[in-house]
């Protein structure tokens, strides 16, 4: 079962920005690591959709694993890590 990653983003957002590069490293390190895993990163801009930019305009960037709010405005690698490493799934 595939992770699946959707960061919520808007233009101009340079925490959003930020975000990325460590969403995209963290992947790639924990990919690097785990051959089995199957990641899948979204990127939404919540400009695009009323019902997002209602709920997450004042937290963006927001980290979803698998639907899941998993972090908002900063990344910690390691937190994200520690997320992909307990969700994915024993072989």
């Amino acid at each position: 079962m595939p992770i699946n990653l959707t960061l919520l983003t808007k233009p101009g957002c340079h925490l959003c920005d930020d975000a990325l590069v460590a969403v995209e490293a963290t992947v790639a390190e924990f990919q690097a690591a785990t051959s089995t895993a199957l990641v899948s990163l979204e990127i939404k801009n919540i400009l695009d959709d009323a019902e997002l930019q209602k709920r997450y305009a004042e937290e963006i960037p927001v980290l979803l694993i698998n639907n899941r709010v998993h972090n908002y405005w900063r990344i910690d690698r390691e937190r994200l890590r520690a997320a992909l490493d307990d969700a994915e799934p024993e072989a």
